[in-house]
């Protein structure tokens, strides 16, 4: 496991839900305190507000690439194109390494109570869970990617990067 993975699972440890986890392990990267971080990714977890869609971790791996490697240019469609691409290569990382990434697939063998209010964070919660796993690999994909970027690969630069 990366600095990275250790440190997204760490945070969700103190209590981060699984996307403000992934985000503020990022915040050298992102530029964002641990304040607006938290905020930011604060309806993502459960997989959005715990209704089981989209993995939290797989959002806030999401945020973090479109913080670093995102387009702000609407009359830029190859920026646009892009970074959709990044998007559309994490998922199939994470997907490759976990088969899903939709919360309700990725918790099918934990028995979970619907509805707004969080289950508590005791010992049988995280040991029933493979969320703490799955935030590690989505901090690392997102980490493994920004690496990737940055070393030049042929991806066309992003408005935010000229």
């Amino acid at each position: 496991m990366t600095d990275r993975g250790a440190r997204a699972k760490a945070l969700f440890y103190e209590g981060y839900n699984c996307s403000q986890a992934v985000l503020c392990a990022f915040e050298d990267v992102t530029g964002l305190d641990r304040e607006t971080s938290a905020k930011i990714a604060s309806s993502f977890g459960g997989g959005m507000g715990r209704l089981r869609e989209v993995c939290g971790a797989v959002s806030g791996a999401l945020l973090v690439l479109g913080i670093a490697e995102g387009y702000s240019d609407p009359a830029d469609p190859e920026a646009k194109k892009a970074h959709y691409a990044l998007v559309q290569e994490f998922a199939r990382r994470f997907r490759e390494k976990n088969g899903s990434i939709v919360c309700r697939d990725l918790l099918k063998n934990v028995k979970t109570t619907p509805g707004a209010v969080p289950e508590a964070r005791t010992e049988e919660f995280y040991k029933k869970r493979p969320c703490p796993e799955l935030i590690a690999d989505a901090a690392e994909i997102a980490d493994e990617m920004l690496s990737e970027c940055r070393g030049g690969h042929d991806r066309p630069q992003t408005s935010r990067q000229k």
